[in-house]
């Protein structure tokens, strides 16, 4: 991996990391599948996670197995999207909302989660490099993953919460190239979310209540 985490170019006076540029590449490119309800999603959202596991494992152990866990969840998403995607009449995954109890629930979650993971992160400094932020952004993401997982279009909401804290975050710590690509994440976000909010109308569900998974 020491190839991967060489510098690839400087932007902007940013120091550009291959794993850092590759990783994130992959995940917006895993974000465009997702907009497109395309499975492949999912083994691309894993293998982002297995370069940037590579990118952060000896220097920063937290984010490294932050990653691990955004593999399992890939692949939870691809378990689920195979059960689910021929329910549509276009062979895909048809796009709900989530119940209000299910937004519940995940709000919880994400709530619990960011406070419980701050805290670890806090009691081990060396896991991470800005505690509340980066325990917000991962939990965030594991969210909206779940979210994505399940077809709910609420997933897009989740990522444009992540961003913005993701875009400043990225930068402050040297990423840029992360930083930038959260940029271009949020217009993907807006795009996608539009699209699935119109087919989980055509399909003829509720757009405040939806229907339980």
């Amino acid at each position: 991996m020491n190839g991967l985490n060489s510098e690839a170019f400087v932007l902007f006076g940013q120091h550009i990391r291959w794993s850092d540029m590759v990783g994130n590449v992959l995940g917006l490119t895993a974000l465009a599948l997702g907009w497109r309800r395309s499975i492949l999603s999912w083994p691309v959202q894993f293998l982002s996670g297995l370069v940037l596991f590579g990118a952060f494992y000896g220097h920063l152990t937290g984010s490294a197995g932050k990653q691990v866990v955004v593999m399992a969840v890939a692949g939870y998403g691809w378990w689920q999207w195979n059960r689910s995607r021929g329910q549509g009449a276009d062979g895909h995954i048809t796009p709900r909302f989530a119940t209000w109890p299910e937004r519940a629930a995940m709000v919880g979650a994400a709530a619990a989660g960011t406070v419980a993971v701050a805290l670890l992160f806090k009691a081990y400094p060396n896991l991470s490099w800005d505690p509340w932020p980066d325990a917000y952004i991962f939990v965030g993401t594991v969210v909206a993953m779940y979210a994505q997982a399940r077809g709910m279009v609420e997933f897009w909401f989740a990522w444009l919460l992540v961003d913005l804290v993701g875009v400043p975050l990225n930068f402050a710590n040297g990423y840029a190239f992360s930083g930038f690509v959260y940029i271009i994440y949020g217009a993907l976000v807006l795009w996608g979310m539009r699209d699935w909010w119109l087919r989980s109308r055509k399909a003829g569900q509720p757009v405040l209540e939806g229907v339980p998974a």
